[in-house]
């Protein structure tokens, strides 16, 4: 089994261009990180529920040409992937509308056959998710999805969990999105979490104060992000601030924490240390905040 699989939603992506006009492309949280995983050589797997319309079979194919495995993307017939718009300010800061209510993804772990996909999963050394990942879910969805990861960390996977709070998806239910989050702490080892969205979900007043928080849950490795003005990397008693290594103008941010976080495990997993890892995770969402859209082409990526 792959090395990392990552659970989410990838959807149909428009995004408005200098010229205002849409582009049409593809994206999602954690199949951002996804994609950005696999072009560090890292083997990673995808897991997510599709359809069988023409969209759903170019994410498929997407996933398959940046060399993401695909076993763990189920198919679902005469259902639809689902669709967000992105529209940026001048400040390259991003707003989003989703159609997606539908989408087969939020079923993942409640369609005929998805044992297969629980059963691929705690295979893995590492498996990533989102706060994002747990608002599709129901409560069966999501029981069923902890429990799969309490097996994996029996057979020694790390669980790695970014915040990535969306109160849309939540519906504005604060108090379910908390105790569902509490419960991805619980059997996190690493978070990467965002501060402004610490800030919405929690009431957090410092990113120090976010790395409090979380430890309390258990979690041994916590990096707040904290877009220009750096990162904080907590791991155990001891606590080191990394900052950018330059200003940045940004043209679209959508994706700066999803490709932070890709180039942070890629990192730790190849043996870096935290901090170090850190900068890589600067330097990659750097790279990506100059373009629009969620994914770099392999060009600008290289």
């Amino acid at each position: 089994m792959a090395k990392v699989v990552s659970i989410g939603e990838v959807m149909v992506e428009l995004a408005r261009g200098a010229d205002g006009r849409f582009g049409l492309s593809l994206g999602g949280d954690t199949f951002n990180t996804a994609v950005y995983l696999a072009r560090a050589g890292v083997d990673t797997a995808y897991a997510t529920a599709l359809g069988d319309d023409r969209y759903s079979e170019a994410i498929l194919a997407s996933a398959q040409g940046e060399g993401i495995e695909t076993a763990l993307m189920m198919r679902v017939p005469g259902r639809t992937a689902g669709l967000y718009l992105i529209d940026t300010d001048a400040k390259g800061e991003r707003a989003f509308t989703y159609w997606r209510d539908n989408a087969p993804a939020r079923e993942l772990f409640e369609l005929p056959g998805w044992e297969s996909v629980a059963e691929r999963m705690i295979e893995a050394s590492l498996i990533y998710l989102s706060g994002i990942t747990l608002s599709l879910y129901s409560n069966t969805g999501l029981g069923r999805l902890f429990a799969t990861l309490e097996f994996a960390r029996e057979r020694g996977a790390r669980i790695v969990f970014d915040g990535n709070f969306r109160s849309i998806n939540w519906k504005g239910d604060v108090a379910r999105a908390r105790a569902v989050y509490a419960q991805a702490l619980k059997r996190a080892s690493i978070a990467l979490p965002t501060f402004d969205d610490e800030v919405m979900l929690w009431g957090d007043g410092s990113p120090a104060a976010t790395a409090e928080r979380l430890a309390t849950f258990g979690v041994q490795e916590i990096v707040v992000k904290n877009g220009a003005e750096g990162a904080l990397v907590v791991t155990g008693d001891a606590s080191q601030f990394v900052p950018i290594p330059q200003p940045v103008e940004p043209v679209d941010t959508t994706a700066a924490g999803d490709s932070f976080n890709a180039a942070y495990l890629a990192a730790r997993l190849g043996g870096e240390a935290p901090a170090v890892a850190a900068e890589a995770g600067h330097a990659l969402a750097g790279r990506v905040i100059r373009h629009r859209g969620a994914i770099l082409p392999r060009q600008a990526n290289a």
